[in-house]
């Protein structure tokens, strides 16, 4: 729990680095230009395709009719909108996420290391392809988990509970991995990950619920349909910020696991007779 807890705020005074804030912002970057992109060509006719379904659906009917009776019913023309950023955003979490595993997490991890562990020695475990399909692989993984467990959104609780647990999973994979890609060979990778599968596994619960804490700003998107190409932007760097802060807490902690774990394979030397200089003399 210590080393836990002692990564843990580590990696929260990290975040303060300019470097770190710097990096947070390419995944912006680079997400807002497709956001933009998606939004001028496909916003539109996403939403009428998505009104006439849900026109066609009678069991929205009873709903559309208690909200005209309440004088609500200018709430039914933001269903659709509403729906499709709540579709979108689980997309944009898991490319945000496959970003920064890509870009962030090795600088993060190579700014820790620097700082803290530049003794330790690099075995490169894995290489770049390694940790792209990793990453690849479990964000395709995730994604599957998120679109099967779509019907189960529509109980409250399980709407709340079921995405930080996918995000908190991922998490655990992917930045797990990353931590230990270049300076773990492959047998001290799998040892760390199975000794200290439950402490990674709550700190990707931690990093899974942070990430579901910027869903504030959806909200704020529902309320101003028009803001949302600029609240996606910034709703993805809180996100790159989330991730940043959880990858420097992957690092922290699992280099601190490798590098107590390779000195308690050193054998100790042990200690020769006490000697005796004057034992010969006359």
């Amino acid at each position: 729990m210590s080393l836990l807890l002692d990564s843990c705020w580590r990696a929260l005074a990290y975040c303060l680095h300019p470097r770190v804030v710097l990096l947070s912002l390419l995944p912006v970057l680079l997400m807002a230009a497709g956001v933009f992109a998606l939004g001028y060509y496909f916003w539109y006719p996403a939403q009428a395709e998505l009104n006439a379904w849900l026109d066609s659906w009678s069991l929205l009917s009873p709903l559309r009719a208690w909200l005209d009776n309440a004088g609500l019913g200018s709430l039914a023309s933001v269903l659709a909108p509403l729906l499709l950023l709540a579709l979108a955003t689980p997309l944009l979490v898991l490319l945000a996420l496959l970003l920064v595993g890509l870009f962030m997490t090795p600088a993060m991890v190579k700014l820790v290391a620097l700082r803290r562990f530049a003794h330790l020695e690099r075995r490169q475990g894995a290489g770049f392809f390694d940790s792209l399909a990793w990453a690849t692989g479990s964000t395709l993984l995730a994604l599957l988990a998120l679109l099967a467990s779509l019907p189960l959104w529509l109980v409250p609780p399980l709407a709340v509970l079921l995405p930080p647990l996918v995000w908190g999973w991922l998490s655990y994979r992917v930045f797990a991995f990353d931590a230990l890609a270049e300076h773990a060979d492959r047998a001290e990778r799998t040892e760390l990950l199975a000794r200290h599968r439950s402490s990674l596994w709550l700190m990707g619960l931690v990093c899974g619920l942070l990430g579901a804490a910027p869903s504030l700003l959806w909200v704020s998107g529902a309320m101003f349909i028009a803001m949302a190409p600029l609240l996606v932007p910034l709703a993805v760097w809180v996100y790159a910020l989330v991730f940043a802060f959880s990858s420097l807490w992957f690092a922290h902690y699992l280099l601190a696991a490798l590098a107590r774990l390779r000195a308690a394979a050193v054998p100790a030397v042990p200690a020769g007779p006490d000697p005796q200089p004057f034992q010969h003399l006359p």
